[in-house]
């Protein structure tokens, strides 16, 4: 089985560097994987990708090292098994509310008899080995987000269930939920407090606290805070941020508005 560099990371008490594919391209995924980061995730929810131009893409991540993951559309088994079969090796999930949800999501990211995942690894086998079967369940992350004020109260539950190897903050999702101004790299008291929540909450039961983040400097101190899943922005907003940048530079406008954009 070919390894889950976000496992081997993980065991070894390190960060991962994630970015965000939303951008649907096999070319500009290509691009974006060979500048280094730890693993992509292809953004079904809120980008512009669909099933068809996500599997090139996983193809483009292929010819590196880094990890392919997917942030579904819902929790959906039939969308969390195709991402898997076609070879995502971690599935992000919106909107875990309670134990029930996220029971349901890890049901359909494992085969029985720890889950109730269908057979049929179609691309998977050839990403990641014959021996995916056997090993997939040990293999394959299951990774709940945590943006409602729903999954916040409950955090420790979920946290708690064997099947979740990661929490996963939305940031945007979760200021709202909670009645603050949505954005990313939050420094809104409140806010903090809630990220606070849901780290000790992966930490006590032995898990990775992951975050959604726009600049370099947030993503340090969320890593120094313990944070294991760290993403830095998106394709899409690496491109605006550049392209702005140079207009700027060019006209003698000074520093560019950063941009932020949803995740």
């Amino acid at each position: 089985m070919r390894e889950n560099r976000l496992r081997t990371l993980w065991q070894r008490q390190e960060a991962a560097l994630c970015a965000w594919l939303t951008i649907p391209s096999s070319f500009s995924a290509e691009i974006m994987v060979h500048t280094g980061f730890d693993c992509f995730t292809i953004d079904l929810q809120h980008g512009l990708i669909d099933y068809q131009t996500a599997v090139p893409m996983l193809q483009a991540i292929s010819t590196t090292e880094a990890t392919p993951l997917a942030r579904v559309p819902w929790n959906d088994p039939g969308a969390i098994m195709k991402m898997l079969d076609a070879g995502c090796y971690g599935i992000i999930c919106p909107m875990i509310n309670n134990v029930g949800e996220a029971l349901a999501f890890t049901d359909a990211c494992r085969y029985p008899p720890q889950g109730i995942r269908s057979y049929g690894p179609k691309r998977a086998t050839i990403y990641a080995g014959d021996d995916y079967a056997a090993a997939a369940n040990d293999t394959v992350l299951a990774i709940a987000m945590i943006e409602t004020a729903a999954g916040l109260a409950n955090v420790d539950a979920i946290a708690a269930l064997p099947g979740i190897d990661a929490l996963y903050i939305g940031p945007a999702d979760l200021s709202l939920a909670l009645g603050r101004s949505q954005r990313t790299d939050q420094t809104d008291p409140v806010l903090v407090e809630a990220l606070e929540k849901v780290l000790a909450a992966a930490q006590r039961h032995g898990k990775v606290a992951g975050l959604h983040t726009a600049t370099p400097a947030y993503a340090r101190a969320m890593i120094e805070k313990g944070f294991q899943l760290v993403t830095i922005a998106s394709d899409a907003a690496f491109l605006e941020a550049e392209a702005r940048r140079v207009v700027a530079a060019t006209r003698g406008e000074g520093r560019a508005k950063q941009a932020q954009g949803p995740y």
